[in-house]
């Protein structure tokens, strides 16, 4: 057995990536370093290189942690979802939440945290070394938004939910550029209209 693999290795390591996943929450990729995820972590700096092997290893982990976090949320609210709760604000809360990221307080905050979550997004394009992993990402996205909607009354086929998603990425980037952004809300509007004027809906 490995030092890295004792339970109290294993704590280090998951210490290390709630500290990564802090850091990436309020700064984005450039703020998960070395130096920055043992600080936030209370652990030495040799701890970081001792358990992950580059930082493009730590970024990567740092990144799947926090979207497994989202996607086990996603699961369990749609486990408590009751099959006869079908109101379209009842979907598209869940929807929003697992695209834009739970819901905040609101105002400035909300737009911050949307703000940062789709920097991540485009970011990603840099790093050729994470672009397998989010796509592995995606695809669960993808199949949980289905679930959900499925488990609403409204199954949609996977063409359909890629012009959703499109829908609300593009009223979410439209509205993170107005004086007082609110880009939940806009991605609410957005989403509400198309599933409104489904046909046979």
């Amino acid at each position: 057995m490995t030092a890295g693999s004792t339970p109290k290795g294993e704590r280090r390591r998951a210490a290390l990536l709630d500290a990564g996943v802090e850091l990436l929450v309020e700064g984005g990729f450039g703020a998960v370093r070395h130096r920055a995820v043992a600080e936030r972590a209370g652990l030495p700096l040799a701890s970081t290189t001792y358990y992950f092997a580059s930082l493009d290893e730590l970024v990567a982990a740092v990144v799947e942690r926090h979207a497994r976090a989202d996607l086990e949320r996603g699961r369990q609210r749609l486990a408590e979802l009751d099959t006869r709760e079908r109101q379209i604000d009842t979907l598209i809360d869940l929807v929003l939440d697992m695209l834009l990221g739970p819901r905040q307080d609101g105002g400035e905050a909300d737009a911050e945290a949307v703000l940062v979550r789709y920097e991540r997004l485009v970011a990603t394009g840099r790093r050729p070394h994470l672009r397998p992993l989010m796509r592995t990402l995606a695809g669960e996205l993808r199949e949980l938004l289905a679930e959900i909607f499925a488990r609403s009354g409204r199954p949609t086929s996977a063409d359909e939910l890629e012009r959703l998603i499109s829908l609300v990425d593009g009223a979410v980037v439209n509205a993170l550029i107005e004086i007082d952004p609110d880009p939940r809300g806009a991605a609410v509007r957005m989403l509400r209209a198309a599933l409104v004027e489904e046909p046979g809906r």
